[in-house]
């Protein structure tokens, strides 16, 4: 049950497990060698030297760190973000056709070319929160760059919503994927989900009127397409006239959406719609409470179609999703089940998911995976944006209650 005390310590918690993350990843992620930061930390804070650099991983961290070092007075943060925002300019633009690469080599050669609709968004985000630290307009006007060929070559201009990918030079491609794992749709919940993280932080430091009705038109998306009514899931892969080919349902995506379109909306500014799909954003949260909640406290992975079964593996970003979210409700309705729900992930996060010996969050808790040593702590895909902007976001919802 809430109480101040309680909500204080929480508070307390959060900003030393945050500032924990950011002298983590300020120690072991520069690569002094080569630039930048290093593609790949394995399990035992050990670099894969050779590995690629993915623009997820960079513009998560110049995210991170530009969020940070506002947050916290260390000037190693400042240090970090200069650093992540000068190799991205230098390595991962494309001077010729506009946007960011995929991925580099170890030495920040070109080595995926094409340009994925996701990674445009996260750079978006990324240089709006470093514009936000430093006031440099150079990257503010990047961001922007982003927005313009974003609207210009992802829109589908017949069904609406954005595409996945495209050639270097934003020609239609065949493999729209993220990763393997993923199907290969042309569109799906992920990439909308970022691109309107991307347009809501952009709207706030920029509010023009091409980038409002942008964000609406996003928000939108979200509320006619993809959120399913009929059991208050995400559709997460669609094709062209949006038939919905979801494999299952990812309840880490469920519960982010939940609080990240309640920040569009904040955003936006437009009372009467907030107060309309507020009630739907609560139900995602509702939804998850009542299907994805283990025996711990933590929050499943997912559930597959196919198989009927649920995938009940622990993963450290739905673990902070499912923290914020749960905030979120909480905040939003008074209801303590979900401050309650709040708790018992952090709670959870603290035994299970945080490395207390080492550093960082282990991709699998350690109920999934006692041995993680075939997990990396760093890498093309863990970054500290998840569990960082948990932390970031959990103090702000407990400071306005």
């Amino acid at each position: 049950m809430y109480s101040t005390d309680h909500a204080a310590l929480l508070q307390q918690e959060f900003r030393s497990e945050l500032i924990a993350i950011a002298n983590w990843w300020a120690t072991h992620s520069p690569d002094q060698e080569r630039g930048g930061f290093y593609g790949e930390i394995d399990a035992h804070n050990h670099p894969v030297k050779e590995a690629s650099k993915g623009i997820i991983l960079n513009a998560r961290i110049l995210w991170f760190f530009s969020e940070v070092a506002q947050e916290l007075d260390d000037p190693r943060y400042r240090e970090c973000a200069m650093r992540a925002y000068d190799y991205i300019v230098a390595h991962f633009f494309d001077a010729e056709f506009g946007g960011v690469y995929w991925e580099l080599d170890a030495s920040g050669n070109p080595l995926n070319t094409k340009k994925q609709i996701y990674a445009q968004a996260f750079t978006i985000y990324a240089l709006v929160a470093y514009f936000q630290l430093t006031k440099n307009d150079a990257a503010l006007a990047r961001a922007l760059e982003c927005f313009e060929l974003v609207e210009r070559y992802g829109i589908d201009g017949v069904n609406q919503g954005y595409l996945e990918a495209f050639t270097r030079e934003w020609m239609a491609i065949d493999d729209l994927r993220l990763s393997e794992k993923d199907l290969n749709y042309p569109k799906s919940q992920n990439t909308h989900l970022h691109i309107l993280e991307a347009y809501t932080t952009l709207h706030q430091a920029h509010p023009a009127r091409e980038i409002n009705a942008a964000l609406r038109d996003n928000i939108e998306m979200f509320d006619q397409y993809m959120i399913d009514r009929s059991n208050h899931h995400l559709r997460m892969f669609m094709d062209l006239q949006w038939n919905d080919f979801s494999p299952g349902y990812t309840y880490g995506h469920d519960i982010e959406a939940s609080w990240l379109i309640a920040k569009a909306l904040e955003s936006l500014g437009d009372e009467d719609y907030t107060q309309t799909l507020t009630p739907t954003l609560i139900k995602l949260a509702e939804v998850t409470l009542q299907e994805a909640v283990g025996d711990y406290g933590q929050v499943i992975d997912s559930y597959d179609f196919a198989t009927n079964a649920i995938n009940g593996d622990t993963v450290w970003w739905v673990q902070a999703e499912a923290l914020v979210g749960f905030l979120y409700a909480y905040t939003t309705t008074d209801d303590q089940r979900y401050y309650a729900a709040a708790s018992n992930v952090w709670e959870f996060i603290k035994q299970y998911q945080i490395d207390q010996q080492n550093g960082e969050w282990f991709w699998l808790s350690n109920l999934d995976a006692p041995d993680q040593n075939c997990y990396y702590k760093a890498g093309f895909w863990k970054c500290p944006y998840h569990n960082g902007r948990a932390m970031i976001e959990a103090i702000c919802f407990l400071s306005r209650i």
